[in-house]
């Protein structure tokens, strides 16, 4: 079997309310595309993108969820083997914003302890209906204990360095921590990451 074409494998979930553009979050990074129509996410969907980070081919396997409550118990199967989780709100809804807190729960509650979060003010270029300041954003951040940027789907702002904060934050606590062994494995069962000598990724499973 031949090397793998990156050296890390890393599982990321974007979680949030139905509408706050998770997907095209996820289209924008992945396939730098945008589209104006609402899809609604059925259950969980996923893309893939390879990054170069600090010298590192770095594969990121991204699992968009979707908000609608009927699909919650579905989402939550995907917490545990999740490396990194972005919690996206819309700038201009009030109500995706306070149910941050109980998306931040659900983490508490399913995720890995010590994964990595940050939060996500989206349609960012929405001024004129926007609700939700950048303040209130960082306020909560802090609050969480968690990053936070704003971003644009629509523009493609900050979508790029959100992904990428993300990963190499990471790529800080779970792979660069582990390289002096000779054989580890980086997170749980559901979600591991195998690195031999040569910090190939040897197992890695999606969910």
């Amino acid at each position: 079997m031949p090397p793998p074409h990156y050296d890390f494998l890393i599982k990321l979930l974007l979680i949030g309310d139905s509408g706050v553009g998770k997907s095209c979050l996820l289209l924008r990074f992945c396939d730098d595309a945008w589209t104006p129509s609402f899809i609604t996410t059925i259950g969980i969907d996923f893309k893939i993108r390879t990054i170069e980070l600090d010298g590192k081919r770095i594969k990121l396997q991204i699992w968009d969820t979707a908000g609608q409550e009927r699909f919650r118990t579905i989402t939550v199967a995907y917490y545990r083997g999740a490396m990194g989780i972005l919690l996206v709100y819309d700038v201009t809804d009030q109500r995706s914003f306070d149910n941050i807190r109980t998306w931040h729960s659900n983490i508490e509650q399913h995720a890995s302890e010590g994964v990595n979060k940050i939060l996500i003010g989206n349609k960012s270029d929405w001024n004129d209906k926007r609700v939700i300041t950048e303040q209130q954003g960082r306020e909560l951040a802090q609050e969480l204990g968690v990053q936070f940027m704003e971003t644009s789907a629509k523009v493609n702002e900050g979508v790029e360095e959100a992904f990428f904060t993300l990963a190499r934050d990471i790529k800080t606590r779970l792979i660069d921590s582990q390289t002096d062994s000779n054989s580890t494995v980086i997170g749980n069962t559901e979600g591991s990451v195998k690195i031999n000598q040569n910090n190939d990724v040897v197992t890695g499973s999606c969910c």
